[in-house]
């Protein structure tokens, strides 16, 4: 490819990663500032490293432990049993163990709270049913970090089973088969062969949820379990104070980046696992007892992590409902669409920039700019919000004083407390997941069509609009559906910067539950999980598009 490009691709990638490099400088400064800083602010980040980070660090480690183990043998576990054999209602529960992650963790805990808590209908049936007193019978607690861990782990393990079922169906036949030969029975198969096979393709799943753990405020704050995310909240807003607050985001963050270089470690050798995609292995048959088990196994974590949820929410609904229906709440409605579109939007065209400036020329400094901005995912929202917050309020700041010094009249906030600072975050953090859908397609793509397009004297733009667009509508749809249900439930980065009076459906969903309110909560968290499932089928129909688009080009170019 020719090199004289336009500047504007690549200046525009530099721009790109400025919402993610402005925290992690922010963090990593704050890391190595000698006691958050000095003063009272120093003074408060030694009480809390003398009293409570302990505690953060085993109650974060403790959950991400629990949800790790447990969200891998439910992933793992549905995702073998779905891609190898055949039992009653396995086509209808292969997709459907996809469900929970359209329910937000902090809604189905808020469900499991109040389901399972002393005055809750499962414990009061227990007592009358069996006639106990409070004090003459034991029941785990709800709200613990085994409760916690439950509810994530019935939430998170669908980006374990999507990726380890990809891998299991896609292994060569051969390897099965030779295995089967030498008299090795299913299990010895999947211990042997097709777990270690699969196991970059866990890691990654593995790692997602881990991040989604670490990054989780909603479940802890309810559940009463201090961890980092609950601990940065409280500081931050509960004593006021920003700089011990942002010593405990950079601790966060070394956690998160420890996870990211782990899974890259882990990753290691996917390329070297053989797979056939030509000669599919045939799904072998289950009957009787073993059957009813694989299907029971497959049933459960739909049944507890949406089905159960899904119909207590709506039972609420339709009893009790948001006090709110009408103007006020389609005015909640608006607001979360709202933002979730304009920040999907905004995430879609910064990944197509991306990507294609990458393809058009990439340079080292070019990578580690693409690098830094599809760092976001990694990092959780509070604290992208919390290190982000430090220097919106210093631009504002800066601009009102310089139009007053100038022109003699002030903005005010621009960006700080405002919907404009909100999407910067939401971008910042799941611009991740655009570029990597974009990516895919992207790479599809033969490097011959830039070049005969170029000449015949077209520019880079007019090759990104008359050639790439066309081809790339499958991909980057899906990435911005789903960065748009990433928005819809998203909560921590929302509460710390929305604007004052500005409310959505979560943060709707997350002021009524901790007042108990979880009947009147209940229309607001029905609202997100539909509007999590109606582009969840609208991904699943842009991919049998992009796969007919796929199969046409392939049939062409034969």
């Amino acid at each position: 490819m020719s090199q004289s490009h336009s500047p504007v691709w690549f200046s525009g990638v530099f721009l790109i990663a400025v919402p993610v490099a402005l925290p992690i400088g922010l963090l990593l400064y704050s890391l190595f500032s000698p006691a958050g800083g000095g003063g009272e602010s120093g003074d408060v980040w030694q009480h809390i490293r003398s009293t409570v980070l302990s505690v953060y660090l085993f109650n974060t480690f403790a959950l991400m432990t629990l949800v790790g183990i447990t969200a891998t043998v439910i992933g793992v576990g549905t995702a073998w049993l779905s891609a190898k054999f055949t039992f009653p209602f396995s086509k209808i529960l292969a997709p459907a163990l996809v469900l929970p992650l359209a329910a937000p963790a902090y809604v189905v805990g808020y469900v499991y709270a109040d389901l399972f808590e002393f005055a809750g209908p499962v414990q009061s049936l227990l007592r009358s049913t069996f006639e106990l007193e409070g004090g003459q019978y034991y029941f785990p607690p709800i709200r613990s970090i085994g409760g916690a861990a439950f509810v994530m782990s019935l939430v998170l393990y669908p980006y374990i089973y999507l990726l380890a079922r990809s891998s299991f169906m896609q292994q060569s036949v051969s390897l099965h088969e030779t295995a089967k030969v030498l008299g090795a029975d299913s299990k010895r198969i999947f211990w042997r062969i097709a777990l270690p096979v699969a196991r970059p393709a866990i890691a990654g799943g593995m790692a997602l949820v881990l991040m989604e753990t670490v990054a989780d405020y909603g479940v802890v704050e309810h559940f009463g379990v201090p961890t980092f995310t609950s601990g940065i909240f409280r500081t931050w807003y509960a004593m006021g104070e920003h700089g011990a607050a942002l010593q405990l985001a950079s601790w966060l963050f070394i956690i998160v980046a420890l996870l990211v270089v782990a899974e890259q470690f882990a990753r290691r050798g996917e390329h070297f696992n053989p797979i056939s995609r030509s000669a599919p292995a045939s799904l072998v048959p289950l009957t009787g007892m073993t059957a009813m088990a694989a299907s029971i196994a497959c049933v459960l974590p739909v049944l507890l992590g949406f089905v159960l949820p899904f119909g207590i929410l709506l039972n609420h609904a339709l009893l009790e409902g948001d006090p709110l229906i009408g103007k006020g709440f389609s005015e909640l409605l608006f607001n979360s669409v709202y933002v979730a579109g304009l920040a999907s939007i905004l995430c879609a065209l910064a990944a197509l920039w991306l990507n294609y400036a990458q393809r058009l020329r990439a340079s080292l400094g070019v990578k580690l700019a693409v690098r830094i901005a599809t760092l976001g995912y990694a990092i959780p929202g509070m604290v992208l919000a919390v290190g982000l917050l430090v220097p919106l309020a210093f631009f504002d700041r800066a601009l009102s004083e310089f139009l007053r010094d100038n022109f003699d009249f002030t903005t005010g906030l621009v960006i700080t407390g405002s919907v404009a600072g909100l999407v910067f975050v939401y971008v910042a953090r799941f611009l991740t997941v655009a570029y990597n859908s974009c990516h895919m397609g992207m790479a599809a793509l033969h490097y011959n069509l830039d070049a005969a397009a170029r000449s015949l004297g077209a520019t880079p733009g007019r090759v990104l609009r008359k050639i790439h667009l066309p081809l790339l509508r499958p991909a980057v749809c899906s990435g911005l559906l789903l960065v748009f249900i990433d928005v819809m439930k998203e909560l921590p980065a929302t509460l710390i910067l929305r604007p004052f009076n500005f409310e959505t459906l979560a943060t709707r969903v997350y002021r009524l539950a901790a007042d108990e309110r979880l009947g009147e909560a209940s229309t607001a968290a029905l609202s997100i999980i539909l509007l999590s499932l109606v582009p969840t089928v609208l991904i699943l129909f842009t991919k049998v598009v992009e796969n007919s688009d796929r199969n046409l080009a392939s049939s062409q170019q034969s």
